[in-house]
């Protein structure tokens, strides 16, 4: 196995110094954005992403009522599972499994999508007519989760806590209403916050992790095949590394 070389480093870091160059430029008006490009790939980013998550985060509430049921009923404390479920989801549960799911999805398709193009020679034609691949082919696919997977997260905060409420009610005979009000009660503004900020994270890493496989894919069939492999895998350990890190740091908080 070859060791690491500093351009194993020195490529990511440099891309990621880009990246944020052309935000800044997008910011100050200096970048152009394409419209076209970023409605499209938002679309698939969202409306499109909605069902697996939907299924996902149903089933991932259920379990946590389902487990938290199980032992809390031995205490006559049954109706603490809404705690149980509202807190986990929102704090964790939700980002975590969402920024998952966008990890296999959205990630290994930027990937694959900008490797294929890398093979066909296009972003060297892109280069040849002067136009920078980051502003015009990346920064679209990273704005697009970063603006939509905190709006996914909601989301998936929703499908959770039904999918809690529906084992509570089928288990621990919970009414609806009384769950929802103790999941209001338990839930806090730090507790969403906390998950927002996550996924505002989890979303640029997701995009530019995605975005840079892709263009640095070999130019053969097989280096499509790498780079989406490679942008799951590295998405998917940088959402959990990410995860912990915040963990550490709202526990240091007080949050």
């Amino acid at each position: 196995m070859p060791l690491p070389t500093l351009s194993t480093f020195s490529q990511p870091v440099a891309f990621l110094g880009q990246v944020l160059l052309a935000g800044v430029g997008l910011v100050r008006g200096k970048v152009r954005l394409s419209a076209r490009d970023l409605a499209r790939v938002s679309t698939d980013t969202s409306a499109r992403a909605l069902p697996i998550i939907t299924v996902v985060n149903v089933l991932v509430g259920s379990i946590l009522a389902f487990v938290g049921a199980v032992q809390l009923v031995r205490f006559g404390a049954g109706i603490y599972v809404a705690d149980l479920v509202g807190i986990a989801v929102a704090r964790e549960m939700a980002a975590v499994i969402t920024a998952v799911v966008m990890c296999g999805r959205t990630g290994a398709a930027f990937a694959a999508e900008l490797a294929t193009m890398q093979a066909n020679e296009e972003i060297d034609a892109y280069e040849v007519l002067g136009i920078d691949p980051v502003p015009y082919l990346v920064l679209p696919r990273v704005m697009s989760l970063l603006l939509l997977l905190p709006l996914l997260y909601i989301y998936a905060c929703l499908a959770g806590l039904l999918g809690g409420m529906v084992v509570g009610g089928g288990m621990l005979q919970l009414a609806p209403q009384a769950y929802l009000d103790r999941t209001a009660i338990v839930l806090s503004w730090n507790h969403l916050g906390l998950g927002l900020v996550k996924c505002i994270a989890f979303g640029a890493l997701i995009g530019i992790v995605g975005c840079y496989c892709g263009l640095h894919a070999k130019r053969n069939a097989a280096g499509v095949g790498q780079a989406t492999t490679q942008a799951v895998v590295a998405s998917i350990v940088g959402v959990i590394v990410l995860d912990s890190l915040f963990a550490i740091l709202a526990n240091a908080l007080g949050v």
